[in-house]
C-alpha cells in the first residue's frame, strides 16, 4: 500500500504501535470524564465537589510531574507509559465499586488523585518517546497525525461514553474504560524503543530535576507560553469544566449537550490541526497563540445557553483554538530541547499547563456564588484575551524558536 511505503511515518512499525495505542487509550480516556461527572452528579454532587474531585486528578499530577520527567529520561519511555497505563487501567476498574451511591466521594476523590501520578508518568513519556520511533524530518507529521487520531478518538469516546451512561450508567462506563486502557497497553508493549539514543551518564535526582527547569528557564518562550496556559486554564477551562455539564444539565434537561459538546471540541482541534498544517505557516507561535484566542466561544456559550444547537456549535468553534497546538508545540519542543532532556521538559509543560487547575476548579463553586455563572463566565473570557496579547512580546514565541544562532537541540549534536 502507498501508506505504509518506504519514508511514510507509516512505514515505522514503532510509531504505528504507538499510533495504535494511543487511539485505544484516548477512547476510553474521553468517555471517562462523562462517566464521572454524570456518576458524582446523579450522587447528589455540586458544583464545588465535582470540582474538587476533577481536581484531584489535576493537582497529583502537577505534584508528581517533576518525578515523572526524571524517571522518563532515566527508564525506557515505553515501560514508563505501560505501567502507567496499567495502573490507570486498574484504578477506573475499581471505580466500579468505590462510585456506588453510598460511598463517601473522598474514596473516589483518592482513586482520581492516584490517577493524576499516572497521569504524569505517561505524559512525560509520551512527548518524549516519538523522536526515538521517527526520525526528525517526520516528526511534525508524526506528531500531527497522532493529535488528529487522539482528537477524533476522543470525538468518539464521549459519543460512547454518553451511550454507555444512558445504556448502563456512570459506574459501568468505568468498566469499558479500564479495558480500553489495559488494550491499549497491548500494543505499546510490543513497541521496540531506542534506549541508547540520547543517553549520557546519570547525575543525582535533584541535579537532573534542576536541569529540566534550567533548560526551560533559559528557553524564554517555552517557559512564557507554559506560563500563559497554567493561569489561562486556572481561570478560563476549570470554569468551562466545571460549568459545562452543570449548565447544559440543568438548561436542557439532558447529558446530550454536554457529550455533543465534547465531540464537537475535538472535530474543530481536528480541522484547525489538518488546516494549520497544510497553510505552512510562517510564524507559527504568533499564529498559535493568536487562534488559542477563539477558546473564549466556549465559556461565553455558556454564559448565554441559548439553545442546546448553539452551545455545540460553539465548541465546534472553540476547538480551533487548539489545532495550532497539535501541529506545532510538541515538534517545536522535540527539535529546540536536547533528546537526553525531553522527559523532564514535557513533564514540566504538564505540571505548568494544567498546574493552577486545582486551584481554579476548586474555586468555581465558591466564585459563582459569589459573582454568578454569567459573569465569571465573562471575566475568565476576557482575562484569556488579555493574556494572548502579553505572550506575544515575549522574544522567541513568535516563531517558537529563539531569535538567535541555533536551538539547543542543535547545539547538542553539533
Amino acid at each position: 500500500m502507498k501508506l505504509f511505503e518506504a519514508g511514510s511515518i507509516w512505514s515505522y512499525k514503532g510509531y504505528r504501535l504507538f499510533w495504535y495505542s494511543s487511539t485505544i487509550f484516548v477512547l476510553g480516556a474521553s468517555a471517562f470524564p462523562i462517566a464521572l461527572a454524570v456518576t458524582i452528579l446523579d450522587a447528589g454532587g455540586t458544583a464545588t465537589s465535582l470540582g474538587l474531585i476533577l481536581g484531584a486528578r489535576v493537582l497529583s499530577g502537577v505534584l508528581f510531574a517533576p518525578f515523572a520527567g526524571v524517571w522518563s529520561d532515566r527508564l525506557p519511555r515505553k515501560q514508563v507509559m505501560v505501567v502507567a497505563d496499567l495502573s490507570r487501567a486498574a484504578l477506573v476498574f475499581a471505580m466500579v465499586f468505590i462510585s456506588a451511591p453510598q460511598m463517601p466521594h473522598v474514596f473516589l476523590a483518592l482513586l482520581v488523585f492516584a490517577m493524576g501520578i499516572f497521569d504524569a508518568f505517561g505524559a512525560a513519556s509520551a512527548g518524549a518517546i516519538m523522536p526515538s520511533l521517527l526520525p526528525e524530518d517526520k516528526l511534525p507529521a508524526g506528531n500531527v497525525a497522532r493529535g488528529v487520531v487522539v482528537k477524533s478518538a476522543s470525538i468518539i469516546g464521549p459519543g460512547i461514553g454518553g451511550l454507555s451512561v444512558f445504556l448502563i450508567g456512570g459506574r459501568l462506563t468505568f468498566l469499558f474504560t479500564a479495558v480500553a486502557f489495559a488494550f491499549g497497553t497491548y500494543f505499546l508493549a510490543q513497541i521496540k524503543e531506542d534506549i541508547n539514543a540520547g543517553r549520557k551518564e546519570r547525575e543525582s535526582f535533584m541535579v537532573e530535576m534542576r536541569e529540566g527547569l534550567r533548560t526551560v528557564w533559559d528557553i524564554p518562550w517555552i517557559g512564557a507560553m507554559i506560563a500563559m496556559a497554567s493561569i489561562q486554564l486556572m481561570v478560563l477551562l476549570a470554569a468551562e469544566n466545571v460549568l459545562l455539564p452543570i449548565i447544559t444539565r440543568r438548561e436542557f434537561g439532558t447529558n446530550n449537550a454536554f457529550a455533543l459538546s465534547a465531540a464537537a471540541f475535538s472535530v474543530g482541534g481536528i480541522i484547525s490541526a489538518i488546516i494549520s498544517v497544510k497553510l505552512k505557516i510562517k510564524h507559527q507561535g504568533q499564529f498559535s497563540v493568536l487562534v488559542w484566542m477563539l477558546l473564549v466561544i466556549a465559556p461565553l456559550s455558556l454564559a448565554f445557553p441559548i439553545s442546546e444547537s448553539f452551545v455545540v456549535i460553539a465548541y465546534l468553534l472553540a476547538g480551533f483554538s487548539v489545532g495550532p497546538w497539535e501541529a506545532f508545540w510538541s515538534s517545536a519542543l522535540q527539535r529546540e530541547v536536547p533528546r537526553e532532556l525531553q522527559g523532564r521538559v514535557f513533564s514540566i509543560d504538564h505540571m505548568g499547563s494544567v498546574g493552577l487547575m486545582p486551584l481554579g476548579m476548586a474555586l468555581v463553586g465558591p466564585a459563582v456564588d459569589l459573582f454568578g455563572e454569567k459573569q465569571l463566565l465573562i471575566g475568565a473570557s476576557i482575562f484569556h484575551v488579555v493574556v494572548c496579547a502579553l505572550v506575544l512580546l515575549v522574544p522567541g514565541v513568535k516563531d517558537m524558536k529563539m531569535p538567535t544562532d541555533s536551538s539547543q537541540g542543535e547545539q547538542s549534536q553539533a
